[in-house]
């Protein structure tokens, strides 16, 4: 285990900044407008900052550990629960997306015109907290505790600031995610009980279980907790209709981290937890993994297709590409893992972009109807030039960041007979990405204005992103470009780690190694921060 040094406390620093600021702006109902932003800012900046240091410190020989590791007491040792933190090459890259999000949606809400804007941007900061904290635990308890605690804020917030039909939504999400908080729980302490070790630690999980694997039939029905626990969590098909609902009427805020980041724990749970170390449930439970992942791309896909609501449509595409993500986690090779993780990032950046700029057409459009808009590009063209990155990097154009995550994928998915058959049913996907993505653009920003949207636009009253809007837009757009350049700056990291953690005896599928995603092990990361 690493020393205590400052670099570990920054990663501590990283999960409390959001917390305190948080805390403060909970007690800030008489703070000016000044001083909540100020507070704000504070609370938001930090982690990103951190996470880039961080990642500029990160040392990639420290395969199968921890850097940063930092572990305290939490009066619970007597049944292995500490406060364990530390980054690897997996949960490196989720860390700063969860800081980069987090940042982006915080510099979006400062200047939105919520009421109680101090318990607005509070929730908002305890959310953020809880994300940081999610992908810096190495305690699996943790892990699992910092996920509930950001989902607290994420309910309140929809309840207090969402749209119309927020109390359905609401309620419709909390059945969900209870049960699959529920399943996933139970599957981790079933994982803790069954392996004989001392603590809740990953590291001390994977040395007992690459002693003494645990028999097959455990794996199998422990994978299986954590598979439907998590895939709820993620909105696997069947158990999506919560999420397109609960972004659609969610503030800007909350869809933002919650699409973009939190959503991503069950498939780091499914990355980081299950497959490597329940190998023959990964097996067992592989065509239930695929045919469902194929429900999530064609199914969902299709009706995405028919949504006439710019929002839900935002919100089925989410949950339709998580298909794409599951089904390269479905491989258990070390090509399809890394080709999960960098989709996982680059679907963060993208879809918090379009969430947030589905708003900023909302506020200058007064609908989320397709049908009735046309002609924004002539009056706001740099909004149409960032939906169209936007629309574009979901769709996977080589250039942005989704585009190494699907191609890997595909990569790995072709590499063996067991899975050929999928890269057809699932290209078609792409497919329909593209149809409803290029609808989307030609409806919103082409064509003739229709109806009072074209008195809008003669009028004037229709501008262009302002600075606190291109701002968010911006740095969510470069994450996109810089992966989709040098995809490299995760993926050597997370490929060291990933050899490590799906050795080729422990499935029937073979590790692939491709020039995708080179493993080099003493290789140096080609773009610093």
């Amino acid at each position: 285990m690493g020393n205590l040094d400052t670099n570990s406390l920054f990663l501590l620093v990283a999960i409390l900044a959001p917390l305190v600021a948080g805390t403060v702006l909970l007690f800030g109902a008489r703070f000016s407008q000044t001083t909540i932003r100020a507070v704000a800012a504070f609370g938001f900046g930090w982690p990103l900052i951190i996470g880039l240091l961080l990642y500029s410190l990160f040392e990639p020989s420290l395969v199968g550990e921890y850097n940063f590791e930092l572990r305290l007491p939490t009066g619970l040792e007597s049944i292995g629960i500490y406060l364990h933190l530390g980054l690897n090459g997996i949960s490196m890259p989720l860390f700063l997306l969860a800081g980069t999000v987090g940042l982006a949606a915080g510099l979006y809400a400062m200047y939105s015109n919520a009421d109680r804007p101090h318990l607005y941007l509070a929730l908002l900061l305890f959310m953020l907290g809880g994300l940081m904290g999610t992908f810096a635990s190495v305690d699996v308890f943790f892990f699992y505790f910092f996920h509930e605690f950001a989902l607290i804020p994420t309910f309140l917030m929809i309840g207090m600031w969402g749209g119309a039909g927020r109390r359905g939504a609401a309620i419709e999400m909390t059945v969900y995610l209870t049960l699959g908080a529920l399943l996933s729980l139970l599957g981790l302490i079933a994982l803790y009980v069954q392996s004989g070790a001392d603590s809740f630690s990953l590291v001390e999980l994977r040395n007992y279980l690459s002693a003494q694997p645990l028999s097959e039939t455990v794996q199998n029905n422990i994978f299986a907790l954590l598979l439907f626990g998590f895939g709820i969590l993620v909105s696997l098909f069947p158990f999506h209709s919560w999420a397109p609902k609960g972004y659609a009427v969610a503030p800007t805020g909350a869809a933002m981290l919650h699409a973009g980041v939190l959503k991503k724990f069950g498939l780091y749970g499914l990355l980081q937890i299950a497959g490597p170390l329940l190998p023959a449930g990964g097996e067992h439970w592989f065509s239930w993994i695929v045919w469902l992942a194929l429900g999530n791309i064609l199914f969902i896909g299709l009706v995405t297709m028919a949504q006439k609501d710019l929002k839900m449509m935002l919100g089925y595409s989410s949950v339709m590409h998580m298909g794409y993500a599951f089904l390269g986690l479905a491989c258990f090779s070390v090509v399809g893992a890394g080709g999960a993780l960098l989709l996982m990032v680059a679907h963060g950046l993208s879809v918090a972009l379009l969430f947030m700029l589905s708003t900023c057409i909302y506020h200058r459009s007064q609908t989320f109807d397709l049908s009735a808009m046309g002609g924004l590009a002539s009056r706001a063209p740099v909004l149409a030039a960032c939906f169209v990155a936007g629309s574009m990097a979901s769709i996977g154009l080589p250039g942005f960041g989704n585009f190494w995550g699907e191609f890997t994928i595909f990569a790995a998915l072709a590499e063996t007979e067991l899975t050929r058959w999928i890269v057809v049913p699932a290209a078609i996907g792409i497919i329909i990405s593209a149809i409803y993505g290029l609808r989307a653009v030609a409806n919103i920003f082409f064509g003739q204005p229709k109806g009072d949207f074209a008195d809008r636009l003669e009028s004037g009253q229709i501008t262009d992103l302002q600075g606190f809007e291109k701002l968010p837009a911006g740095i969510l757009i470069a994450g996109l470009v810089l992966i989709g350049i040098f995809p490299r700056i995760f993926s050597d990291d997370a490929n060291r780690e990933l050899v490590e953690m799906y050795p080729q005896e422990q499935s029937n599928l073979p590790v692939i190694h491709s020039a995708v995603l080179p493993t080099q092990v003493d290789a140096h990361k080609e773009v610093t921060h």
